[in-house]
């Protein structure tokens, strides 16, 4: 599973309760997506977290931009 570049968010694990509480394993993912971003001058693909790209704590590359 994917994990976020900047603030290494994941899945999580834990127990989903049925009404009859009953327990079963559950796994809670991450939002993460898979983007190119500027770094060092250039671009490069990385997977981030969606609270990272709203707060503004890395930069998109323009799709089809000259570098």
């Amino acid at each position: 599973m994917a994990k976020c570049a900047i603030c290494e968010k994941a899945v999580h694990f834990g127990n989903q309760v049925s009404h009859s509480h009953r327990r079963s394993n559950k796994m809670w993912k991450a939002n993460v997506k898979s983007v190119r971003v500027k770094v060092d001058g250039g671009t490069k693909k990385m997977y981030v977290c969606t609270s990272c790209l709203r707060s503004g704590k890395v930069e998109r590359a323009v799709a089809g931009a000259a570098e």
